[in-house]
């Protein structure tokens, strides 16, 4: 199962500080997961300014010019944020039974582990 899903909260554990203009410490939401690549993008995270071709539209508006997105940032750098503490930490998959309509059935849940500075 994959540890970081669309929607999850993460924070970006690598690259450069706040302070000196990078995003190391930003926390957002996930937003698509390319598992091709390995990448994800996150909300407001890894923003890009992006040149696109000036248009027209059937009114006449004019369209393109520079917009700012956000980029994918590699997988290995963000870490899933436990919704108690709102702290990255490390996510692991226990096996439980649930009963639904009379039948029971064994199903793997997602769970925050216990980070080592909280112990």
């Amino acid at each position: 199962m994959a540890k970081i899903k669309k929607g999850d909260l993460v924070q970006v554990i690598s690259g450069r500080k706040q302070e000196k203009g990078g995003d190391r410490g930003k926390q957002g939401k996930v937003l698509e997961i390319l598992s091709g690549q390995n990448r994800v993008i996150v909300e407001g995270v890894n923003y890009v300014t992006k040149h696109t071709r000036v248009g027209q539209t059937q009114r006449g508006t004019k369209t393109g010019g520079l917009e700012t997105v956000e980029s994918p940032i590699h997988i290995s750098n963000v870490a899933v944020v436990d919704p108690s503490t709102k702290k990255p930490t490390k996510v692991g998959h226990r096996v439980e039974e649930q009963t639904k309509d009379g039948v029971k059935r064994t199903v793997r849940v997602r769970y925050a582990k216990k980070s080592g500075k909280d112990l």
